[in-house]
């Protein structure tokens, strides 16, 4: 039987490196379903957040927009990033505690329902698993962890306190991915067969992040919390032993579209990679993936890619395409589009009732190229365009927050808990393993399953 671990702070340094394979798990608890009631005496969910960082903030800011919930307590070991947070809480005429320590926090709110949590991934582990053995439900942004072994506990944890523990896959709650999911491909089977997927997510070339000597934390208190040094507490993304880089950080969330989109996890991933650009860290900033699929009407594969290049990189998006249709989707809208196959197949219904039902939207197709421009006597006509008639003003990561406190008020299940994302997360992770091998990775269903 594989060895227990205690993930909490004073021992989890010692035994994060130690953790191995993994952890054996038993039982089903449902977690997803099993929502507790209780609430403060005002009908409010109080919650800490634990993590006030850029994505802190980001997760912050969606979550004043939520009605009946109220923030209580901010812990983050940096003062300069905790401080602000409670500043910025104090202009809106909000009062919190703040702490250093999320151990304290636990010690001393008692009155709190829920955490959510946006610390470097190599703390999600630990402190998601004490806020759930505290009473919390939990809220953690993805990746689970920066190991296999983290993410599993998690699960575990989960299911032997019976909380709730949402990661933060938001596109699984955002309306126009769960109707393109639930409506096109689903129920109309807008695409036909789908045979491939393409998504990517390159970025601009950045600046290392820094902090003023005066607002710098103490060489003593970064070593407690696992920190060589103030570099790489500022950009822990691209250490191995903080977090899993930019396959991690960016491919995460479109690696899951692929998972949920195809409804299975892939059987093998192939990959190319290497730091190619900035030489002084330690993560791939270049990465060429591809996964097979074994779907019921054939084989499926998907390539993603994260690049360091310009601004003018193509963007973020992911992109199905099967024998009759192709859907490109974005959390950006103008990004979204729609094509239906020319010439059409046999039998391929028309698509003009879906628009007048609501399913589509006109969309003027792009302008064709000349006679004279065309290569190839193959080449397609253009295409009929289409687009989502699904509006969404809402900060990106608002409905996948109020998913999760509806969830602890026992009026939804999580869109994401976290025994789902593990397997998404697990195929991550490979990725990264077949850039290191250089070879076909296999993946077996016991290794994204628990």
């Amino acid at each position: 039987m594989a060895p227990e671990f205690d993930f909490t702070r004073r021992n989890f340094l010692s035994t994060a490196v130690a953790a191995g394979a993994g952890l054996a798990l038993t039982g089903n608890a449902n977690a997803q379903t099993a929502a507790p009631k209780k609430t403060s005496p005002n009908g409010r969910i109080r919650y800490a957040l634990i993590g006030a960082g850029a994505q802190g903030n980001v997760l912050l800011d969606a979550l004043m927009k939520i009605e009946g919930i109220e923030i209580v307590a901010v812990c983050d070991i940096w003062k300069y990033a905790r401080d602000r947070a409670q500043k910025g809480l104090k202009k809106a005429g909000i009062e919190v505690k703040v702490y250093e320590d999320f151990e304290d926090l636990l010690a001393t709110e008692k009155d709190i329902q829920a955490a959510v949590v946006a610390t470097p991934d190599f703390w999600h582990a630990p402190v998601s698993n004490a806020c759930m053995k505290a009473g919390l439900n939990v809220y953690c942004e993805k990746m689970m962890s920066n190991t296999i072994a983290g993410a599993r506990s998690m699960v575990q944890t989960m299911r032997e306190t019976k909380k709730l523990l949402q990661i933060g896959h938001q596109r699984r709650s955002n309306p126009r991915y769960l109707f393109t999911l639930n409506h096109l491909l689903r129920e109309l089977k807008l695409c036909g067969r789908l045979t491939c997927a393409n998504a990517q997510w390159n970025r601009t070339v950045t600046l290392e992040l820094g902090a003023a000597k005066s607002v710098q934390i103490k060489p003593d208190v970064l070593k407690r919390y696992g920190f060589d040094d103030m570099r790489q507490f500022r950009n822990w993304r691209w250490f191995k032993k903080y977090g899993g880089g930019p396959l991690s950080d960016l491919g995460a969330h479109q690696i899951d579209i692929f998972n949920w989109f195809f409804g299975v996890k892939p059987r093998a991933v192939t990959a190319a990679g290497g730091v190619d650009y900035y030489k002084d860290y330690e993560w791939y900033d270049n990465a060429m993936v591809i996964y097979e699929f074994a779907l019921p009407e054939g084989v499926a594969r998907a390539f993603y890619q994260v690049q360091t290049t310009t601004g003018a990189g193509g963007g973020y998006w992911e992109y199905f395409m099967g024998d009759q249709g192709s859907i490109k989707i974005s959390e950006n809208p103008s990004v979204t589009q729609i094509f239906r196959d020319n010439p059409p197949m046999e039998n391929m219904p028309d698509w003009g009732p879906y628009v007048q039902k609501n399913y589509l939207a006109m969309k003027a197709a792009p302008a064709a190229a000349e006679e004279g421009a065309k290569v190839d006597v193959r080449e397609s006509k253009k295409l009929e365009a289409y687009a989502l008639p699904i509006s969404f003003n809402k900060a990106i990561h608002q409905p996948h927050l109020e998913n999760f406190f509806k969830a602890v008020r026992g009026e939804a299940k999580l869109n994401c808990p976290a025994d789902e994302a593990f397997g998404s997360e697990v195929v991550i992770f490979k990725a990264n393993e077949a850039i290191a091998a250089r070879r076909t990775i296999e993946i077996n269903p016991q290794d994204t399953e628990i």
